[in-house]
């Protein structure tokens, strides 16, 4: 069946203002895992809609438990595609990205509408819906679960790199998120340490019942 997850996020900026952060957030401190972006195609339609293709290259470091079922050149890293249209008449935005490599093993398609704040025209709204779905026999569930929940984390880290573009094209600095980041690089750093001490400990067993 795989999984399905809908939300609503808001952005305290106008349309025009949040399209334009849509094209310059990368990079920012929250989206380190973003390695490379490129233009595929690009084209304004005859009703002034701007149709773009984009191949994002992205880290994505895989569980260990999962580790075994990839290549060794595909455990650190993730091609997505994304296509998005703008429509200036409508006022809104429509992105769809989904991931073409480790298709097999987790697919997630994600689909974003931008569009204006009905209670505040200077706000902006984004609905955010997802699907996830494995056709691994066996794992599908825990890899559906795996991928729910890193899902709902990225979420988190792209308003707060939203809000730090927008932050910054409005001259503002915006420390706070800079101090955030700085807790979250320290936090990662931690959790790498804990899990090499830990290779360490296991490889120090191993050793003595040789």
């Amino acid at each position: 069946m795989g999984k399905y997850v809908c939300c609503t996020g808001l952005l305290k900026n106008t349309w025009d203002q949040v399209c334009i952060a849509f094209w310059q957030r990368y990079p920012n401190p929250y989206s380190n895992h973003v390695l490379t972006e490129d233009i595929i195609f690009r084209e304004v339609t005859p009703s002034n809609c701007l149709i773009s293709r984009r191949l994002l290259t992205k880290t994505s470091r895989a569980p260990r438990w999962m580790e075994r079922y990839l290549p060794k050149h595909m455990t650190n890293s993730a091609y997505i595609i994304e296509d998005s249209v703008v429509d200036p008449q409508k006022r809104t935005m429509t992105t769809l990205t989904w991931n073409i490599s480790h298709a097999r093993l987790m697919s997630v398609e994600e689909r974003c509408l931008y569009q204006i704040n009905q209670e505040n025209g200077s706000w902006t709204e984004i609905k955010r819906e997802a699907w996830i779905s494995s056709s691994l026999y066996g794992l599908s569930r825990a890899i559906q679960e795996f991928g729910l929940a890193r899902f709902k984390n990225s979420v988190t880290k792209t308003m707060k790199g939203f809000e730090y573009v927008l932050s910054r094209m409005q001259g503002e600095t915006p420390s706070r998120t800079l101090a955030e980041t700085a807790t979250e690089r320290a936090r990662e750093t931690a959790m790498a340490a804990k899990e090499k001490a830990k290779d360490l400990a296991s490889h120090a067993q191993k050793k003595q019942y040789v």
